[in-house]
């Protein structure tokens, strides 16, 4: 299988099943529309006949050929048998490895767009978790790790900073479990900065292994969305506290990360102030929302969206061959070998490898589940757990995509967000369209930066 297509001046030809990219000229790219994957060594007349207009017999023989070398290597027209052997493996149990700790249902800000009804996640009410739920919750994980030794916590809201005092207790006692159990625990945590300050700045620096900083962009665009609780807009409360954290964090890792909404679609321009401000790790996500909602992006918006990540892909490429260097999450793409072949096949690996534990202690699939009620998986509290919803999510994979079957972008997306597919697309196997549709360009646009930058 093959996917091509042009941009920005150049040829690319990805060969999906082997993962190779290949960066054709104009002849050896026509060729490709005349073969159906199964090469002959001698070039056919067929192909000699259609293009004979457009280039001499020399050319194309040649051209042929070469191309038939990168098909002998299985380069080109990769057969699938990297699938077959991987179906076997996908059936094997998982530990869990990652989990998400809502040590907070509750925030200081009330973002419009927010999955999590504004920190409560519909519930009705605001609830901080205890020290005591979350020793449950960290001894679940590592009863339910096997022999896996690397574990993941992160701390996540609501905002997580409003219960600080518990997050540092819950660290002490990671790090006091991990030498008993022969664990490594890598703590992370997700905040939108308005309680930051210089104490815990220091503390979440010297312990959290990733951070993410909440900021849709410019202060406009920021303050529209991210409002606090009475109404002001939120930029100018943590920009400050963001340059202070930054300047302080060194090589460990951190995104600044936003959402833009149908209110910002130029959100390039969002993204490249972040980068003006002297944020290097950055990330603007699409929303995903219910299409009755104002700020939800629809069908009619994806060309302008292409535009914006083409666009934004240009930016990426000039400012690195002028020596200035900063990421965007959704660009960053390893050719040269990428995750594990069960990774590119499950994803994320909600409700198998990955959990989420409320205040009270409910175990969910991931945080985007929390109050769906057919999908809470039992308690850390009473040791319930339900592998029936185990199995249901480890069986989620692009095997039983049928959408995904043909896609070229299978490999990078691993089939979407199960909770979008549920949300929107209309089941765990069924990928929302507007998703995979932002996927797949996000993903040439990669593919088209790492082609020109490796000239």
């Amino acid at each position: 299988m093959i996917h091509k297509y042009k941009l920005n001046g150049y040829n690319i030809a990805l060969d999906i099943n082997s993962g190779c990219v290949h960066v054709l000229d104009d002849i050896s790219y026509d060729i490709l529309d005349y073969i159906d994957g199964n090469m002959e060594k001698e070039c056919p007349c067929d192909i000699i006949e259609k293009l004979s207009e457009k280039y001499n017999k020399e050319e194309i023989v040649s051209c042929y050929n070469e191309l038939y070398e990168l098909y002998e290597e299985d380069m080109l027209f990769a057969d699938d048998d990297f699938l077959k052997n991987a179906a076997e493996k996908l059936k094997e149990y998982s530990p869990i490895k990652a989990m998400c700790l809502h040590i907070a249902h509750d925030c200081n800000l009330r973002c419009e767009y927010c999955f999590a009804s504004t920190g409560d996640y519909a519930a009705g009410h605001r609830s901080l978790m205890s020290y005591e739920v979350g020793k449950k919750a960290i001894d679940f994980l590592i009863e339910k790790s096997g022999n896996r030794r690397n574990l993941e916590v992160d701390f996540f809201g609501g905002e997580p900073l409003m219960n600080f005092e518990v997050v540092k207790k819950l660290v002490e006692y990671g790090r006091q479990r991990e030498k008993e159990c022969n664990k490594n625990f890598r703590f992370t945590i997700t905040t939108n900065g308005v309680l930051l300050s210089d104490d815990k700045i220091k503390y979440i620096n010297e312990n959290m292994h990733n951070v993410v900083l909440s900021l849709d962009g410019r202060k406009e665009v920021n303050d529209k969305m991210r409002k606090r609780v009475d109404g002001t807009g939120s930029y100018d409360s943590i920009i400050e506290k963001y340059k202070n954290f930054v300047s302080q964090r060194g090589v460990k890792d951190y995104y600044v990360r936003g959402t833009f909404t149908r209110n910002n679609l130029d959100f390039s321009k969002d993204l490249m102030h972040m980068v003006d401000l002297g944020f290097k790790q950055t990330s603007i996500e699409p929303v995903v929302a219910d299409e009755k909602e104002n700020y939800a992006i629809r069908e009619e918006d994806l060309p302008v969206i292409f535009s914006e990540y083409e666009n934004l892909a240009k930016e990426i490429i000039e400012k690195r061959k002028n020596g200035q260097f900063f990421n965007f999450f959704h660009f960053m793409i390893d050719l040269s070998q990428g995750p594990c072949v069960i990774k590119r096949l499950k994803g994320c690996g909600s409700g198998n490898e990955y959990v989420a534990i409320t205040p009270e202690g409910d175990i969910y699939p991931c945080h985007q589940f929390v109050g769906m009620e057919e999908y809470k998986m039992g308690s850390v509290m009473d040791g319930s757990f339900d592998n029936e919803i185990k199995e249901k999510f480890a069986a989620a994979n692009i095997l039983n995509k049928p959408k995904c079957k043909d896609c070229f972008a299978k490999f990078y997306c691993s089939g979407g967000c199960n909770a979008n597919n549920i949300l929107y697309g209309g089941g765990i196997d069924d990928p929302y369209d507007i998703s995979c549709q932002l996927e797949k360009k996000r993903i040439e646009c990669a593919i088209m930066i790492k082609a020109a930058l490796s000239e």
